[in-house]
């Protein structure tokens, strides 16, 4: 299974809701997942699963596709 670096996407989510205003509470509720976990992708503290990448991506408005471009393109940055 393909794992992304943790610190690549909570870097990019919080960087993309940070760009839309949006507060943890507000992207959590709108991908349905608990702000808690959220919190926890963003400091890199938990991986999340394809599934909460896709609710993410959709509760940020963009195809999932762009939101895991982003984190790749971050991943290569920070790599190297």
């Amino acid at each position: 299974m393909m794992e992304f670096n943790r610190a690549a996407v909570g870097c990019v989510i919080r960087r993309l809701r940070k760009e839309r205003g949006q507060s943890q509470e507000l992207l959590s509720g709108l991908a349905g997942i608990a702000r808690s976990h959220l919190a926890m992708i963003e400091s890199g503290a938990k991986q999340p699963n394809f599934e909460t990448i896709w609710r993410i991506a959709n509760a940020l408005q963009m195809p999932p596709h762009s939101l895991v471009a982003l984190i790749e393109e971050e991943a290569e940055k920070n790599s190297g």
